[in-house]
């Protein structure tokens, strides 16, 4: 009985150490981490890649454009047949995706039928237009500022205005 019962406890333990091994091996041979895929792989596999800048503009092709030029530019490609299928949004030097970004792109993604994807932190990311909340595109209005000499309106100036101003009381 003894040796009935050694022979088991080794089954049992070389039964254990295999599952071991096979678990640990699917999880080194890409059963672990099943649908992420790194950015930097998939960098050149899109039809089209475009940067996030500020305030909600975007780089293509080396220049900033508004969400209204980048939604005409992608009007234009249209039109003339060579419309991408993919389009990959990448951070700038100058801007990391924001909100604003993947919003303007959900909706030329939905009015001009390409699919949008992002970096998320060096994970490929597509842009579902349902959860993105897909946003109307508008122009890009820097804010604009007044120099010191143009706040007074008259042609006398400023000190003059305030002394006539004075005189009058």
């Amino acid at each position: 009985m003894t040796r009935f019962s050694t022979l088991l406890t080794r089954a049992a333990a070389v039964l254990v150490l295999g599952s071991v091994f096979l678990l640990g091996g699917c999880h080194m041979f890409g059963g672990g981490t099943k649908g992420t895929v790194s950015t930097a792989q998939m960098k050149g596999k899109f039809d089209t890649t475009i940067q996030a800048y500020k305030e909600g503009q975007f780089v293509i092709d080396g220049a900033v454009l508004s969400a209204v030029d980048a939604g005409s530019h992608f009007a234009y490609l249209k039109d003339t047949g060579k419309l991408p299928k993919t389009v990959l949004l990448l951070p700038s030097d100058d801007s990391k995706i924001r909100k604003v970004h993947l919003q303007y792109l959900a909706r030329m993604s939905i009015d001009y039928g390409f699919t949008a994807y992002y970096d998320n932190g060096g994970q490929l990311t597509e842009i579902n237009a349902i959860n993105t909340k897909a946003r109307q595109l508008e122009d890009h209005h820097a804010p604009v500022k007044i120099d010191d000499g143009q706040q007074c309106k008259t042609a006398a100036g400023c000190d003059s205005v305030d002394q006539a101003a004075q005189q009058q009381r």
